[in-house]
C-alpha cells in the first residue's frame, strides 16, 4: 500500500472520530469508547508500525530544525508524523469533550474548541483550558 493511500485511510478514520465527537451528546458512552479510545489506539498502532518499519532508513533526526526537515522528506516518516498528529489531536479532542460534559459546558460552546483542536491542536487545548476556567469562575446571575 502506498503512503498516499495510507494517508487517506488514516485521515478518514480520524474524521469518523471527529464526527462522533460532534454528535457526542447523543451517545456519550459510545463516543468515549470509539472516538476517545478505539480510534486513537488504532492510529497509534499504525504510527508505531510506520516508525518500526521506516525509521532506521530515514535521514535526519530531532536534534536541529534542518534535521527535522530532512527527516520529513521521507514520505513514510512524514506519514508517521501525520498519523501522530491525527491520534493525539483526536485523543485531546475526546478528552476535552469528556471534561466539558463533566463541567456542564454546553456542547454548542464546545464545538469551536473541537474545531480548533482538529485544525490546530494546541490552540484548541488552550481555548478549552480558558473556557473551563471561565466556566468555573462564572458568577450565577441573580434571579
Amino acid at each position: 500500500m502506498s503512503p498516499d493511500t495510507l494517508f487517506q485511510s488514516a485521515s478518514l478514520t480520524a474524521m469518523v472520530g471527529w464526527l462522533l465527537l460532534l454528535i457526542g451528546p447523543l451517545a456519550p458512552a459510545l463516543t468515549n469508547r470509539i472516538a476517545g479510545l478505539a480510534i486513537p489506539a488504532l492510529l497509534s498502532v499504525g504510527y508505531a508500525a510506520l516508525v518500526l518499519a521506516f525509521w532506521s532508513g530515514a535521514s535526519g533526526g530531532f536534534d536541529s530544525l534542518p534535521n527535522v526537515m530532512l527527516l520529513f522528506t521521507n514520505p513514510w516518516i512524514a506519514l508517521a508524523g501525520w498519523v501522530h498528529y491525527l491520534a493525539f489531536d483526536l485523543f485531546l479532542g475526546a478528552w476535552a469533550a469528556r471534561k466539558g460534559r463533566a463541567a456542564a459546558i454546553p456542547h454548542l460552546v464546545m464545538i469551536p474548541v473541537l474545531a480548533l483542536t482538529l485544525l490546530f491542536g494546541p490552540i484548541g487545548f488552550v481555548l478549552f483550558l480558558s473556557l473551563s476556567l471561565i466556566w468555573r469562575l462564572r458568577v450565577p446571575l441573580p434571579a
